[in-house]
């Protein structure tokens, strides 16, 4: 690559020797000198070189207007620095300035002019040619314009470290450092610019965009960073197109036929002016103007746009423009130049020629034009009133790019100036030395440019970061059309500011900005509608994510806002309302002590406590009668007391369940019930056990005394009572809010184990069960004496609810499983307390006549006559079977005989007399006797 470029080198010099250069330039000799390289011309012609001849030098065409006020802002700084006493004095400041035409190959042509002279030495040319007149080296480079063309000036110019400041190249790639050692700029970098113009359409909400880039170094790396950004946000790019100004016609066309047939109206342009107004002519001929342009900072203030025949189509253009500077004195340079007073600068007479549209005097144009190679003009003297044209020139309000120029060259000014003021032993060189300003070297200056400090004309710090790009910011302008002429004007609606924090460095006055040149409704550029509140985007099969279609949310979702991308779940407490728009608290419900249901719960169980109360109130005020006796008065008042225990551990199921209630509930439950079914097991069990044996014996007495009831009765709680202690100590129930079901939140208990449950109604179902197998044995007892009969159906009921608590207790949800086990509770205990009680409450205050000593020991003797009776036939056959077994003969037995003698005059006062039933067996004899306390008269009514 090295032997490449010192062959063009040699080929450049040994072309251009006598001139250094291309012909046209504009050149001042000075002490110390500095190239220019501008764009004067917006491109050049194309030709096809079929090389039959010498190829000829190509012509530039389209006068660039703006190009020549950057040029006569740099040869303004380099007069001021010139006359300044203070910033290089007694030196002197030249300038070679060039036409880059907007092309690689003119900027390398020009480049080539400032590189042969600084290394003739050190190339070893003389032998080559007769280099003996004297040119000051060029130790310093302003320019270009294009990233592209500066990409190429800066490779060949960085082979011999010489510095080059670009005032308007802003890609990105130009700051590896490693490829482009001598690059600096005075312009912000490409990288935050794609990110601002996202920014811009994330601000817009638009998701559906056009890309269109210069398919150069500018373009193509700005559109690729500007894609990324646009990934990052979800947004996406429809088309993606590059772009040249020597596109042919038919690949414009095609270009424009995309665009008008795509669906997104907003369409992002990284290109410059030159790029780009080939498009702008083809959309203007179709008229299309309902599209919106976003202007990277390269055309967003271009005069070669900015015409009133291009502004149906690219009015309400929203641009990045470089933040305006001022520089004092430069209007008044602008407007002194004429072709007679700048002979000096070359390029003044064609500027005087398009700006007034004629041909001066020996201008070559003139003879091209007479030879009818040119359109004819008629003569100007040069003595025209430049404050009377309409030019680009003059438009010294927004000074941006000449701006940067000016900054540029200020810079190398203030290196030389460091350099000339250096102290030795503080300098920047080996062993901390000095350079000589009077043979300074390229190298020299771009080492003190790259530790460059120090403030402009605004008061603002200028320097180099590592990259060497200097930090600024961005103004956003919209173009409006003028009320007045229909031109261009660039009104600014906002700014960016790279060094803010992100989320911040936007601003945009949305009441500035004309869209299309009238509409202040922000345009739509989206895929598909948006989709309205309670709903979201769905995704669209084979679609890019920006098309989607409008799914309402799903219940328990919402979505507040416009287009959102998913639903929001509702928390917990919450349910969406119809439209999914929002959410709204769930009802609570639990079994409530005002709802119907509960009351009517709660009534059955008040009045099944007091129920039983009123049954303990007739026992109590009764209890020295036969039926309460003979029920065993204590344990029934224990069998109440535990009834009405299971009727009020009913309410506590009723109500908001808090801890407390949850680990309560279940305990008082299965205790009050385990205590209820003991006391009638162990009633039960006495009786069948007391008349079941033949001779009642001390024996009998012991063992089923009252002390050993009650601590049986205890014992068989206390199993319950540990069940439930260790549950709670290991498992404890607690208040549980089920959020499962929409809408409502039901408040339940969670039980803590299944299984510990499972223990405490499956003890309580066992003791029931034994219950009920001594009330089916009691079953023939007398009637009078025991309830064995109706105990049996009382079990039986239990049974029945309890089997079918089980399916329903698990079936149910909600409020409802408490509702359940109340309900079992309830029917079980009334279906005891009726069956065991109600019949002796009704025998007590409606049959006092039953509720009598005779009718129980009535009673009694017969089941007694009816037990010894099937036991002497027992025992008779028994006899006669073993009488059969020995010796096959009658033999006679001890007879048997039940006699039954009852005396029934009546004394004469009307007593009763007493009866002495007598009950023989053969081995002997049991008297049972019972006494009358009333009359038989009264005893038989």
């Amino acid at each position: 690559m090295r032997f490449y470029l010192y062959y063009l080198v040699l080929l450049g010099f040994s072309s251009v020797i006598s001139t250094y250069g291309p012909h046209q330039r504009a050149q001042k000799t000075g002490d110390i000198l500095l190239g220019g390289l501008f764009p004067m011309h917006f491109g050049v012609t194309s030709k096809d070189q079929d090389l039959a001849a010498r190829p000829e030098s190509t012509e530039c065409v389209r006068y660039n207007f703006r190009g020549f006020r950057w040029l006569q802002a740099m040869i303004f700084a380099i007069e001021e620095i010139n006359n300044s006493s203070i910033l290089l004095p007694n030196i002197t400041l030249g300038y070679r300035i060039f036409d880059t035409c907007n092309t690689v190959s003119k900027a390398l042509e020009a480049t080539l002019s400032f590189v042969a002279q600084n290394k003739i030495d050190s190339l070893n040319l003389d032998e080559f040619c007769n280099c003996t007149d004297h040119i000051p080296s060029t130790i310093a480079v302003v320019g270009a314009s294009g990233s592209a063309v500066s990409t190429a000036v800066a490779n060949l110019l960085g082979l011999f470290y010489i510095p080059q400041i670009s005032y308007a190249s802003s890609s990105r790639l130009l700051s590896n450092k490693n490829q482009f050692k001598s690059f600096m700029r005075t312009i912000p970098t490409d990288e935050h610019q794609a990110t601002a113009m996202a920014d811009i359409i994330d601000y817009f909400q638009w998701n559906w965009v056009i890309a269109v880039a210069s398919d150069d170094e500018y373009g193509r790396p700005g559109i690729e960073k500007f894609e990324k950004e646009m990934e990052e946000r979800d947004i996406c790019i429809h088309l993606s197109e590059l772009i040249s100004q020597y596109f042919e016609e038919w690949q414009i066309q095609g270009l424009v036929d995309r665009i008008e047939n795509s669906s997104a109206k907003v369409i992002v342009v990284f290109a410059s002016g030159p790029d780009i107004e080939p498009l702008i002519k083809e959309m203007v001929r179709r008229n299309i103007t309902d599209r919106i342009w976003l202007a990277s900072e390269a055309w967003a203030t271009t005069s070669l746009i900015a015409k009133p025949e291009y502004l149906d189509v690219v009015v309400g253009t929203i641009g990045f423009a470089l933040r305006a500077g001022e520089i004092p004195g430069f209007k008044d340079f602008l407007q002194e130049v004429t072709p007679k007073k700048s002979s000096h600068n070359e390029f003044v007479r064609e500027f005087w020629e398009e700006t007034f549209n004629c041909y001066l005097e020996d201008s070559q144009r003139l003879r091209d034009s007479e030879n009818g190679s040119t359109s004819f003009r008629p003569l100007c003297t040069g003595e025209e009133d430049i404050m009377g044209a309409e030019t680009p020139y003059l438009d010294y309000t927004h000074l941006r790019i000449s701006y940067n120029v000016y900054v540029a060259v200020h810079s190398i000014a203030q290196a030389l100036q460091d350099i000339l003021t250096c102290i030795p032993g503080r300098g920047l060189f080996s062993n901390n030395s000095c350079a000589d300003i009077k043979k300074i070297e390229a190298w020299q200056v771009l080492k003190q440019l790259r530790h460059l400090n120090f403030s402009n004309s605004m008061g603002e710090k200028v320097h180099f970061d590592e990259n060497a790009d200097p930090s600024g910011n961005y103004t956003i302008i919209n173009w409006h059309r003028s009320p007045e002429d229909g031109s261009v004007v660039f009104e600014e609606v906002g700014f960016y500011n790279m060094r803010a924090k992100r989320g911040v460095q936007l601003f945009i006055d949305n009441t500035k900005i004309l869209w299309n040149g009238y509409n202040t409704e922000v345009p739509f550029s989206n895929c598909s509608e948006d989709c309205e509140p309670g709903t979201r985007k769905g995704i669209i099969e084979s679609m890019p994510t920006c098309c989607f279609e409008c799914t309402e949310c799903s219940e328990g979702e919402y979505s507040d806002h416009k287009d959102a991308s998913v639903c929001t779940k509702c928390p917990n407490d919450s349910w969406s309302n119809e439209n999914h728009t929002s959410c709204f608290l769930k009802e609570i419900e639990f079994l409530s002590w005002t709802e119907p249901f509960g009351i009517a719960l709660a009534l059955c169980s008040v009045l099944g406590v007091f129920l039983t109360a009123f049954v303990m109130g007739v026992f109590i005020r009764f209890r020295n009668t036969p039926i309460v006796k003979a029920t065993n008065r204590e344990l029934s008042y224990l069998l109440l007391f535990s009834l009405i225990c299971c009727f009020s551990s009913s309410l506590i199921f009723i109500g908001e369940p808090q801890d407390w209630t949850c680990r309560l509930r279940q305990p008082a439950f299965g205790i009050s019930f385990v205590l209820c079914i003991s006391c009638i097991l162990v009633k039960t069990n006495r009786v069948l056990l007391v008349f079941e044996a033949k001779i009642p014996t001390s024996l009998h007495r012991k063992w089923w005394g009252l002390n050993l009831q009650f601590l049986l009765v205890f014992l068989f709680t206390f199993v319950q009572v540990m069940i439930c202690v260790v549950w709670l100590y290991n498992a404890p129930p607690a208040s549980y809010r089920n959020h499962d079901i929409d809408e409502i939140i039901f408040i339940t208990c969670n039980e803590g184990s299944m299984m510990a449950l499972g223990f405490l109604i499956g003890y309580t179902c066992l003791l029931a069960a034994i219950c009920f197998f001594f009330a089916f044995k009691s079953r023939k007892l007398p009637e009078n004496f025991t309830e064995a009969k109706f105990i049996t159906f009382s079990m039986l009921i239990f049974f029945i609810v309890w089997i079918s608590f089980i399916p329903a207790y698990f079936s149910t949800y909600g409020k409802f499983v408490s509702a359940v086990e109340v309900i079992a509770i309830l029917a079980s205990s009334f279906g005891l307390l009726a069956c065991i009680f109600f019949n002796k409450v009704y025998i007590i205050l409606f049959k006092p006549s039953r509720n009598t000593i005779e009718e129980v020991r009535c009673s009694t003797a017969a089941h007694s006559f009816k037990v010894a009776a099937k036991a002497t036939l027992r025992h008779s056959s028994a006899s006669r079977k073993r009488s059969s077994s020995v010796g096959g003969s009658c033999a006679s037995t001890p007879s048997s005989s039940i006699s039954l003698k009852t005396n029934d005059n009546d004394s004469p006062s009307g007593q009763q007399r007493i009866h002495k039933p007598r009950v023989s067996f053969g081995s002997g004899t049991v008297t049972l006797s019972l006494s009358f306390e009333e009359s038989r008269k009264n005893s038989m009514k």
